[in-house]
């Protein structure tokens, strides 16, 4: 198994799975929507393949030289991307991995803390908003049964320097800049909900560990350690001598980050365990404190 298609490839979490891909002597092949990143790419080592993650045809052509495929592109929330590769893949015993989003644990807590704790073998009832999160992560798991080796990994709130195009991750830089433009570290009503977190080079290991031991059917989350939303904010105000840390509405949130990144992405609790992870797969994450990254 040494060919191995990426899609999101040009993405902060497809471009460090394939850089490290590379370092292990993978042949690594990107699927990109335009010709924009596709010397810069090839300048790294990687063949790219030109087309919509929707166009059936350029997925089986894709999807053909291939021995895994990881799916990185807008996934957590596409259905019909997910649906055709797993048609695609249907009764070839190819790797299948797919990322999700730990925003599935949310409970629309408003910045209230909530500090349980969920678990691969506690099943989600997940609220309405993220419902079809949590069906197609079944369906990828499910999909086993046909004959494809799907893994589905859940990641948190991930942190760090990429190691490929995009070097910077969503919510925290996001928070940073609404921070900056606020003048104070901003979080989000009481701002005690708490998320796990982990840093991009140790989830990249993870993809990794996965593509070469896990089992058909394994599900992992994603994290080595946590944090509330106040405490971030309180470290961004001192990082960039800002005012003392400050309460903004929910509604703002939602109106700045919309609805889901506001209420999911900002003002609710994810909060998980990768116990499963670092015993299945023998993951030793290195980085333990996104504080420490603001």
């Amino acid at each position: 198994m040494k060919n191995i298609l990426i899609t999101g490839i040009t993405g902060y979490i497809g471009g460090t799975i394939a850089r490290k891909l590379l370092d292990k002597n993978y042949k690594v092949t990107g699927l990109i929507r335009n010709e924009t990143h596709a010397k810069e790419l090839e300048a790294a080592g990687i063949e790219t393949i030109v087309g919509s993650i929707h166009d059936e045809a350029v997925l089986q052509s894709a999807i053909s030289g291939a021995d895994a495929v990881i799916h990185n592109a807008d996934s957590a929330d596409d259905a019909y991307a997910a649906d055709s590769i797993v048609s695609i893949l249907k009764g070839s015993g190819k790797t299948f991995i797919f990322t999700s989003g730990s925003a599935i644990f949310g409970g629309k807590e408003n910045g209230e803390k909530n500090d349980y704790v969920f678990t691969e073998d506690i099943p989600l009832q997940p609220r309405l908003e993220m419902a079809s999160r949590v069906l197609i992560n079944q369906h990828i798991l499910q999909s086993a049964a046909q004959d494809i080796r799907s893994i589905v990994i859940v990641p948190t709130m991930v942190y760090g320097k990429g190691l490929g195009i995009k070097k910077d991750s969503i919510q925290l830089p996001a928070l940073i800049s609404f921070s900056k433009e606020k003048g104070f570290g901003a979080y989000f009503g009481k701002g005690e909900n708490i998320w796990s977190n982990v840093h991009i080079e140790d989830l990249a290991d993870l993809y990794i560990l996965a593509l070469e031991n896990a089992k058909a059917g394994s599900l992992y989350y994603a994290e080595n350690g946590s944090s509330n939303i106040k405490n971030l904010a309180e470290r961004i105000s001192e990082r960039y001598q800002l005012q003392p840390a400050q309460s903004v509405t929910i509604q703002e949130a939602v109106n700045t980050f919309g609805p889901a990144g506001g209420y999911f992405g900002f003002a609710s609790n994810s909060l998980c365990s990768s116990d499963k992870a670092r015993t299945e797969l023998g993951w030793k994450p290195k980085h333990h404190s996104i504080e420490h990254y603001i």
